[in-house]
């Protein structure tokens, strides 16, 4: 209950803080995409319930050819990106109550969704906007660019190794660690 309150309290009040700044990212991702500026996604929420996830648009597609078409990041949305700006967005979805500051990472479905045994406690947690494991992979998406097979990399390395440090977080989680967790994740993206 203290972690509910501490996220709908702190989510609150940054929402209101960042209000002007949240306004601005949307307006230049409407722009930089060409679209509404919006990205919803179907992800594996608490007790495995998929809840729609919050993002701000940072791809575009550009059509290359009359057959062919490719994904664009524009130059300011790879900024959006690599400081997490395109997450705010998700200070609504622990408003609404789907998500937590900090927890596992919410994953599309196919993922902790199909977790057997002791794995699925994970889904007794709230996904996070941030977490222990997320700080350690800030930088995927470089990782498998560099990798040949990165399906099966994410599979057989990243994920199972996601899955262990959220086995971790759900057998020791305190506010206390939230907190370091939470100024952890400050100190990686500021």
């Amino acid at each position: 209950m203290l972690k509910r309150v501490f996220d709908f309290s702190l989510a609150l009040v940054l929402f209101s803080m960042l209000f002007g700044v949240l306004l601005v990212v949307w307006i230049i991702s409407v722009i930089a995409t060409r679209s509404n500026g919006l990205f919803l996604q179907k992800r594996i929420g608490q007790y495995g319930k998929p809840f729609t996830i919050l993002k701000f648009r940072t791809m575009r597609l550009v059509s290359v050819s009359d057959t062919k078409s490719e994904v664009v990041i524009p130059t300011i949305a790879a900024f959006f990106r690599k400081y997490k700006l395109d997450e705010l967005p998700q200070l609504l979805n622990i408003l609404f109550g789907q998500m937590s500051f900090v927890g596992p990472r919410p994953d599309i479905p196919g993922y902790y969704d199909k977790l057997v045994g002791d794995e699925r406690k994970i889904l007794e947690l709230k996904p996070g906007l941030t977490s222990e494991a997320s700080i350690k992979y800030s930088n995927e998406e470089e990782i498998l660019k560099n990798i040949p097979n990165p399906e099966k990399f994410n599979n057989e390395v990243i994920f199972p190794d996601k899955i262990k440090m959220n086995l971790h977080y759900y057998h020791n989680r305190s506010f206390t660690g939230d907190l370091k967790v939470i100024f952890n994740t400050l100190l990686r993206f500021c």
